[in-house]
């Protein structure tokens, strides 16, 4: 297994994204906008489900052995 070049490593920045959209609860905690039903603070939380499996997607297609 080769270590990753310092170009690659830049590509796992990406993944402090989600933590960051997701470190502090008191900024998003609220019932309003509703989508479908569902309170901000549920939806808002699956959104970010979604974003950190696009971005771990990319970040693994980024940094894989050729």
């Amino acid at each position: 297994m080769k270590t990753p070049s310092r170009a690659n490593k830049g590509w796992y920045w990406l993944l402090l994204i989600p933590f960051i959209g997701t470190l502090f609860p008191s900024f998003y905690a609220f019932q309003a906008p509703a989508l479908f039903g569902f309170p901000f603070f549920y939806w808002y939380q699956m959104l970010w489900v979604l974003i950190s499996a696009a971005l771990t997607g990319i970040v693994y297609r980024a940094t894989r052995d050729a």
